[in-house]
């Protein structure tokens, strides 16, 4: 048997890349070497790190988004990376998208109270999390995986690695996937087993563009820059909350709202393990993870050492880092987020309350129809009078038009929502209370000596408006 080859100890200097990046010499490379987690950013960042396969120990979509947006931006122009990670549940909206018509905002962490910051993110709440790719709404789980791939914007396509992760689940029988014409992956199933894998969907909201034969397992988004080809998407592999995706994603002030922007498109979904029940081979998201790495490898002819250090970390869980010639592998998480300072900024932007709802493109909810959006309305609840007009245009997630009224004398009604507009203009959607809505309201009333009835229909309103809107109860 021939030695193994050792490499010279010659010391290898980063190049500049960016403003804010900085030359460290003295860092020596030896063959198929261990590194501290510290040397993330300068291994990521070397020019010789043609491939480099990743995966998070971290749960927190907020960390593991910002690594990834770190690596889209500090990776050679050449290289090819994939990143792979599991979030705590969150619902995960595009970036050019509405959370109040997207998410059921009532039941997701109350991140709109103090300043979204990290010590309101230790709870079991669901987050909410705005991405800065496009696409849709998504829901992530223990048992939903996350791949990204960062590759030459001159080589990218919109199917190659949805169609890389289809080759790994054949690789584990689950041989009914493909990618369809929205590059999504969907799962082929028989009737009755579509149905009992499929999330449900109410007659107010039912699903598009899928049918019981396909079940969608996986959504893509995707950012481009300049030089660099972001594709990431989901994997529903073995979700407990399979059944439920709709009580997060769906929102109570969907019938209301006319949005610019990117609207969801909902389908029946499935996990993948489902499908492989009767296999005699055991159901792992290791395996999956493993298989993924395994196609990557093919599909871009990536060193076998650092197919088999990825790997590894996919099964020991274990913080470690090693780099080849001309690659790196291992694990990454809460120790980059602590220590690379580009990593620390986006996590901050990405739970920053102004970027999670300031970011809303312009948009409309009326309880009638109106010129730009002429849709039937669900009825009042009879609650309120007959002659209730709720409108509000919205920019930015902010107040810029309004019309409360509650009389069916037009001349009242307009003095009412004169009023209440005072109250209402420039405030931000996102920091209006329940009782923030009272307060504004109060002014349909004419004075304190009004009869009861305008009191209660008063306060019905309030919890009307602020229910459809997830408005905090304090």
């Amino acid at each position: 048997m021939l030695p193994s080859r050792r490499l010279p100890c010659l010391p290898w200097i980063l190049p500049a890349h960016g403003p804010h990046r900085t030359v460290r010499p003295g860092v020596f490379l030896r063959r198929n070497s261990s590194f501290a987690s510290s040397q993330f950013p300068e291994l990521a960042s070397r020019e010789s790190s043609r491939h480099q396969i990743y995966q998070s120990l971290s749960t927190d979509p907020f960390v593991n988004l910002s690594i990834e947006h770190f690596l889209l931006q500090n990776t050679p122009q050449d290289s090819k990376i994939l990143f792979l990670y599991i979030n705590r549940p969150c619902v995960v909206i595009g970036r050019n998208q509405n959370p109040w018509l997207e998410t059921n905002l009532g039941v997701l962490q109350q991140d709109r109270i103090g300043n979204g910051d990290a010590e309101t993110d230790q709870t079991d709440d669901v987050l909410y999390v705005r991405r800065r790719s496009g696409g849709g709404a998504v829901f992530h789980d223990e048992g939903n995986l996350n791949y990204g791939v960062i590759s030459p914007r001159d080589a990218f396509t919109r199917d190659k690695h949805a169609e890389m992760v289809v080759r790994a689940l054949h690789r584990i029988g689950a041989t009914n996937t493909s990618v369809n014409e929205r590059h999504d992956i969907v799962l082929r199933q028989n009737v009755p087993e579509a149905i009992r894998q499929s999330s449900t969907a109410t007659v107010e909201d039912p699903p598009k563009e899928a049918s019981a034969q396909a079940l969608k397992i996986s959504g893509s988004a995707f950012k481009l820059t300049r030089f660099r080809a972001l594709h990431h998407g989901t994997c529903l592999l073995d979700s407990p909350n399979i059944r439920n995706l709709g009580f997060f994603l769906r929102s109570p002030a969907r019938p209301y709202i006319k949005a610019k922007g990117v609207e969801s498109v909902r389908s029946p979904v499935g996990n993948v393990s489902a499908s492989l029940a009767d296999s005699l081979t055991p159901f792992s998201i290791q395996g999956v993870m493993s298989s993924v790495i395994q196609e990557f490898g093919r599909l871009y002819g990536v060193n076998p050492d650092a197919i088999l250090r990825a790997n590894r970390a996919c099964h020991t869980n274990e913080p470690e880092l090693y780099a080849g010639d001309d690659w790196v592998a291992g694990t990454v998480g809460d120790p980059q987020a602590l220590d690379v300072p580009d990593i620390q900024k986006g996590i901050t932007e990405l739970r920053s309350l102004d970027w999670k709802y300031l970011q809303t493109p312009q948009f409309t909810f009326s309880t009638h129809p109106i010129d730009e959006d002429p849709r039937p309305r669900p009825s009042l609840p009879p609650t309120l009078p007959p002659s209730t007009r709720i409108f509000l245009r919205l920019k930015h997630g902010s107040v810029l038009e309004s019309h409360i009224s509650l009389s069916s004398d037009l001349v009242i009604a307009e003095t009412q929502a004169h009023r209440v507009h005072e109250a209402l203009n420039g405030r931000n959607l996102h920091e209006l209370s329940m009782h923030d809505w009272q307060a504004a309201l109060e002014s349909l009333r004419e004075s304190d000596e009004d009869d009861v009835d305008i009191a209660d229909q008063v306060r019905h309103l309030a919890e009307f408006i602020g229910t459809k809107f997830g408005a905090r109860s304090s």
